[in-house]
């Protein structure tokens, strides 16, 4: 909801971040690697009930996965070639933290605080929903010729729930885990409205 906003805040000082970090040793595809390697390492920190080390490695993750594309369009930008499997790469390692962190917070929850697990699942569904509406959206509008451009790899539908909401619920499951199947009932609802949201704008803009 708030992601096209934030992208125009914060493009500035991820583009100098980017600059600072564009070393021979340094590129995108190992950023996004290093983003999956916290992401995981924060899933099993919260399975294990470790939630502060769950939370900064979310965090730091979550700072990497906003670096690997600015760092990447600074290289072509110097004259590089862009062949898309960074983006690839990118989108996948994305879907994979998402869906880990779901399932180390509901092991944690579970086993710290006897939460249930049904509202996780509700939530990995509305994620497999959300995700196929938009992957879908972007690769037919690619063939079509109907892309949304806004610098990333993928045509991306707006919605209730994005990235910003995402990294601000993950968040507060592992603040406040004692909640979190409680946290997870209201997040999978706003992803399935999103979810709806996505189907409809992607239909309307494809007929």
């Amino acid at each position: 909801m708030i992601d096209a906003y934030l992208r125009r805040h914060l493009e500035g000082p991820l583009n100098r971040c980017a600059a600072a970090l564009d070393r021979p040793a340094i590129t995108a595809d190992r950023i996004t690697a290093a983003g999956l390697v916290l992401g995981l390492g924060s899933a099993l920190a919260a399975g294990l009930q470790f939630w502060l080390l769950a939370l900064a490695l979310w965090i730091v993750s979550r700072i990497a996965d906003g670096l690997d594309g600015p760092v990447a369009r600074t290289r072509v930008r110097a004259g590089g070639k862009s062949s898309g499997a960074g983006g690839f790469f990118d989108i996948t390692a994305d879907f994979v933290v998402y869906g880990t962190t779901v399932v180390g917070v509901a092991v944690g929850a579970s086993a710290q605080f006897g939460a249930p697990w049904w509202p996780f699942l509700l939530v990995l569904l509305a994620y497999y929903i959300n995700g196929t509406a938009f992957l879908a959206f972007s690769s037919i509008a690619e063939r079509t010729g109907r892309t949304i451009d806004d610098g990333r790899s993928f045509s991306f539908l707006g919605g209730l729930a994005e990235g910003a909401e995402t990294i601000a619920v993950h968040s507060l499951w592992l603040l406040f885990p004692q909640w979190g199947w409680q946290i997870a009932v209201v997040w999978a609802g706003l992803v399935a409205v999103s979810s709806g949201q996505r189907i409809i704008a992607g239909y309307r803009a494809l007929s």
